[in-house]
């Protein structure tokens, strides 16, 4: 009998195919839901995942002794797929059999976790035995259990601000020296890369080869050195730039930026570092991954939290996270060693006020500055030899520093195809009540007691108030404009026509006019109409936001000419903390002068004639028929003109690269893609197709009896397919809607067969676990949108078939038909669709001995689209019932499609091995 077992716990596992519990001596037996609620309302239950047991339970929430809280106090800082297997995996546990013998397993796990707390080698003991005694004290439910197995320290244990590390000053780096990369010294790094025995890929040289032409010096100033390439999946395209990229940051000593889309990427290209610096110091110091500012901890926020700042939940959360943060590698709480679904077991109460998302860091101010994981990031990413960022990042980063006269020199774009998305988000503009809100706290502080650290400007600034009359006026004033601004509760009084201030009283107008011009098929969805043509009181309610925003552009600018003139000045009190406080205050004022700017701009041309470079529209955001913000939105038609101005022109060399990077088309879409039409520079294009066979390893099935809308019959479509699958397929969405709709009708029966469903949007897991936990079950099935469509990497058995719910249009928006006016109509769309099929399809076919079939639901699928697909791969229309036929002969295990020789079986296999050990670099 099991430690768990004989202290009479229960555990309960709930699927969509049943509910199974072991009792308290051990026993275990399928129980009804209504049991189940039950035991669990009146006896500490042990479960996986509770939030997730809600959900198959039909409850919103529920309580209980969650095995996941446990594993991130005992093993802080460390991964497990939130899954029995996974659980198993990394608790050196037999994995049960089957779901029945899943509860019993949970009690194993149990008496594992809670023996481990007893142990002479656990590495995370230290911080524990203090840590739940305040865990205690919020009632904690493991704290009962966990408590009398800790050994009480002989002496106080040091609390987590006295024992993080504290990052260190440096020097400005130099210049890099010019130099230009030889052929043989690149394919030398690469073969260092690849590793010795491995098979040479005529592909990959040639890449690399193409892409150290990037790192040839500039000729002249606005014209960097520019390579488009374009590689086939199963080239080892990110060891192909990593070659010259590194060899050329070792010789001239500077940085190369290497800039991602998804945050996959980002762990790949982390976990590849291990093949440059086998070393893990030095590759700490040479590989440093950048995120933004909300992405970290933020040690304050932290420290209120555990103070008293958080109550119930989230107070638990606050302490399991300062746990996690003692024990970090880099503080990142998105996409970093914090486990994802940790947050989610909260359901993210809390979560977000833990991480700087307002902007308010008060810098040197700070008392935790000199360990900060935001500033300790920032400073390693000066010396290193390759930054990893995203491409939001890059693009602010190099567009601030280009104006300092230090652009990002060298870049990498990979995911180059999402340039054109990620630079449309970057440089557009948003006049709206939470944008607005957001201002009106960094500058006043919050309404509310709750949050009282956050005072606002006049409490970040105090010393120069103190010191210099001028600042200390232009501060008084920025607060008294910045209270015109909408205050806490505006969406109420927009809703009741009861607005308070100009900026309220213009917002009134926008929602009144995009309700009047909504279409009644919209109803319960955001809302959108153009800004054009607009009614007088629309227009009169300008004016007077115009003044009130330039009435707090005023001061905002004077402050920071005052912040200027005392670093010039350098009174006795500006030391290194003052100095780095009043920087970072410089470089919020410019952020939101340049924000208020854009806001006056917009407003500005309403009622007159429309700028031809922008589109602007009145919009009402709604999720689920609840409104959640309203506002004046402005993008650039083309986006890649700014990103070229800011971002190309002052760098020296570019790489952006893709597996899809024209999108099934030509070289033109590459280039006004990628903003490489705005640039008289020195270009190359190179492109490599795949090695593998897709002409046996995949097929194109085109479903041509399924109806547009017609709800059970797509649903039906989906699980016959994925049944005759076993499993092992991605579902692919355009409208969350109809992903819930099909999810809620075909959960249980897939249960029922073994076939395990998880779905964005409707379990209570975050993207990237939700991705984990279906890679590690070979016979679970996944339904998302667009984030999986283009950011999901898994190779082998785990993703064999992926089915597409229809043709992926674009959304009819007012951008989006402003675009298609401008770029061909139809062609334009066409080459949106082109892209979206290849990415999905991309999905299928990652390593040499996959094999899968990739299933359009969509009768009307125009002919003139299928060249998205690879050369050579089978592309047939036919009826549902001859599609599940097809995939369960294709994809049956004796089946003879996509099989393997002996020597695909050996790359396969080098494959896993590889993939395996980039997971453990990863964890």
């Amino acid at each position: 009998m099991t430690e768990a077992a004989a202290i009479g716990l229960p555990a309960l596992h709930a699927t969509h195919g049943g509910i199974w519990l072991a009792e308290g001596d051990g026993r275990v037996r399928a129980v009804g839901r209504g049991e189940a609620l039950s035991l669990c309302a009146g006896t500490p239950t042990i479960l996986l995942n509770a939030p997730l047991v809600a959900a198959r339970l039909g409850l919103p929430e529920m309580s209980g002794l969650d095995l996941l809280e446990l594993f991130a106090f005992v093993h802080p800082a460390r991964f497990a797929v939130p899954t029995p297997p996974g659980l198993a995996r990394a608790l050196g546990l037999d994995p049960p059999a089957d779901d029945s013998g899943a509860a019993a397993f949970y009690q194993r796990a149990a008496a594992a976790l809670l023996a481990r707390l007893g142990a002479s080698d656990w590495p995370e003991r230290e911080g524990a035995w203090t840590a739940c005694q305040a865990l205690g004290r919020l009632r904690w439910p493991w704290a009962a259990l966990v408590g009398p197995r800790i050994v009480k320290p002989e002496r106080g244990e040091r609390w987590l601000f006295s024992k993080l590390p504290q990052w260190e000053e440096a020097g400005a780096r130099p210049e890099a020296r010019p130099l230009r990369l030889p052929d043989g010294a690149t394919q030398d790094r690469l073969a260092d890369l690849v590793g010795e025995g491995a098979e040479p890929r005529e592909g990959q040289r040639a890449y690399a080869a193409a892409a150290a032409r990037a790192f040839d010096p500039r000729l002249e100033a606005g014209r960097p050195r520019l390579v488009l390439a374009e590689a086939g999946t199963g080239i080892g395209k990110t060891l192909g730039y990593l070659a010259p990229a590194s060899l050329w940051a070792e010789q001239a000593g500077g940085a190369v930026w290497v800039s991602t889309y998804t945050k996959a990427l980002q762990r790949q290209l982390a976990a590849e570092g291990a093949r440059l610096f086998s070393n893990e110091a030095e590759r700490r110091q040479k590989i440093v991954v950048r995120k933004g500012r909300e992405n970290y901890l933020c040690l304050l926020n932290l420290e209120d939290a555990l103070q008293g700042g958080f109550a119930g939940r989230a107070a638990i959360l606050a302490q399991l996270v300062a746990r996690w943060a003692a024990y970090s590698a880099d503080g990142d709480m998105v996409g970093g060693d914090l486990p994802g679904w940790l947050p989610s077991l909260f359901r993210r109460a809390g979560a977000t006020a833990l991480t700087d998302r307002r902007g308010e860091c008060v810098y040197a101010g700070c008392p935790h500055y000199r360990k900060c994981f935001i500033e300790r990031a920032a400073r390693a990413s000066e010396g290193a030899d390759l930054v990893i960022a995203n491409h939001a990042l890059v693009m602010l980063l190099a567009a601030r520093q280009a104006e300092g006269g230090q652009p990002l020199a060298r870049i990498v774009f990979d995911e180059g195809h999402h340039l054109f998305d990620a630079a449309d988000s970057t440089f557009a503009a948003a006049l709206t009540g939470q944008e607005a809100i957001e201002l009106r706290r960094w500058i006043v502080g919050p309404e509310s007691r709750s949050r009282g650290r956050r005072r606002g400007l006049a409490a970040r600034l105090a010393d120069l108030a103190s010191y210099d009359d001028e600042g200390a006026r232009a501060i008084e004033q920025a607060v008294a404009a910045a209270h015109e601004l909408p205050a806490d509760s505006w969406l109420g009084r927009l809703a009741e026509e009861l607005p308070l201030g100009p900026i309220e009283t213009l917002l009134a107008r926008v929602r009144a006019t995009v309700l009047a011009r909504a279409s009644a098929g919209d109803a319960g969805f955001g809302l959108e109409t153009h800004a054009a043509e607009l009614d007088a009181p629309l227009i009169e309610a300008a004016a007077p936001a115009v003044e009130a925003l330039e009435a707090l552009m005023r001061p905002l600018a004077r402050l920071r000419q005052r912040l200027i003139a005392v670093m010039e000045d350098a009174p006795d009190w500006l030391d290194g903390q003052a100095r780095a406080r009043i920087e970072g205050a410089l470089g919020g004022l410019l952020r939101r002068g340049q924000t208020l700017a854009a806001w006056v701009a917009m407003l500005a041309r309403l009622g007159g004639t429309t700028d031809p470079d922008y589109v602007d529209w009145l919009a009402v955001d709604r999720v689920e028929g609840r409104e959640f913000d309203v506002g004046l939105h402005r993008h650039w038609l083309d986006p890649t003109r700014p990103l070229a101005e800011a971002v190309l022109k002052p760098a020296h060399g570019l790489l952006v690269t893709s597996a899809t990077l024209t999108g099934g088309g030509d070289w033109s879409v590459a280039e006004a893609r990628s903003g490489a039409l705005h640039l008289d520079a020195p270009q190359t294009n190179f492109a490599v197709e795949s090695p593998f066979d897709y002409a046996n390893q995949s097929e194109v099935l085109i479903v041509t009896d399924v109806r547009k809308g017609d709800m059970p019959a797509l649903a039906g479509a989906y699980a016959r397919l994925i049944e005759a699958s076993g499993g092992g397929a991605l579902g692919l969405f355009t409208a969350i809607g109809r992903l819930k709709a099909v999810h809620a009708r075909i959960a249980d029966r897939l249960a029922r067969e073994g076939l395990p469903l998880y779905a964005q949007h409707v379990d209570p897991i975050d993207t990237g676990t939700l991705v984990d936990m279906f890679r590690d079950e070979p016979h679970a099935s996944l339904l998302g949108t667009d984030a999986l469509r283009d950011g999901v990497d898994v190779p082998g058995d785990s993703l064999r078939l992926v089915v597409l719910e229809g043709v992926p249009w674009p959304r009819p928006t007012v951008l989006h038909g402003a675009r298609r006016a401008a770029n061909g109509g139809s062609a334009h769309d066409d080459r949106i669709v082109r892209a979206r099929l290849a990415q999905g399809f991309g999905r299928l076919i990652r390593r040499a001995g996959d094999r899968g079939c990739f299933v359009l639901l969509s009768a009307a699928m125009p002919s003139r689209l299928l060249s998205a697909f690879p050369p050579g791969v089978p592309i047939r229309r036919l009826p549902l019932d001859e599609a599940v036929r097809h995939v369960a002969s294709r994809l049956s295990s004796d089946a003879s499609f996509g099989h393997q020789g002996p020597e695909e079986a050996k790359a396969a296999e080098r494959h896993e091995e590889a993939d395996a050990a980039s997971a453990r670099q990863i964890r």
